[in-house]
């Protein structure tokens, strides 16, 4: 499997898992929204009134969390898969501490046997990465890691 099959399928896996996530929050909206339509009012006012109160802020929590995996997709389409010299949202990284795939966090993946740490560029590791070349060492956590291939 050459190194562009193995973007693109890392690629599929950010995608997939950001799916995944709209979906669960597709669904925690239309349940919170199920509950306030079905929601009477009874006897107890103040007690409806509260649980209706509970049921706003957690569809406010849903709306954030609906803006954040549309952030997410925003940034798995401005991914390219076009080789570079320099580290980028799209690029491969094979250092001496572990391969990195520059896109979203989306913890580690397993393509062909190998691991790779699917890692957002504004992460403190992707920042120190962003634009660095093969050959240019970093300094992580006290660590010294060694960028030695970018796809």
């Amino acid at each position: 499997m050459n190194t562009e099959d193995i973007k693109h399928e890392l690629l599929e896996h950010c995608k997939n898992y950001v799916n995944e996530r709209l979906q669960r929050v597709q669904n925690l909206v239309s349940d919170i929204q199920q509950s306030l339509t079905s929601e009477t009012k009874s006897t107890a006012g103040d007690k409806h009134e509260t649980g209706r109160a509970m049921l706003q802020l957690e569809r406010e929590k849903a709306g954030a969390q609906l803006a954040e995996v549309q952030k997410l997709q925003e940034i798995l389409a401005k991914i390219t898969i076009a080789p570079s010299k320099n580290i980028r949202l799209g690029s491969l990284v094979a250092t001496s501490q572990g391969n990195y795939f520059l896109s979203i966090s989306a913890g580690a993946i397993t393509v062909k046997n190998t691991s790779y740490f699917a890692i957002a560029a504004n992460t403190p590791i992707g920042k120190l990465l962003l634009g660095k070349t093969a050959g240019e060492t970093i300094c992580f956590r006290d660590k010294s890691i060694k960028v030695n291939v970018i796809n």
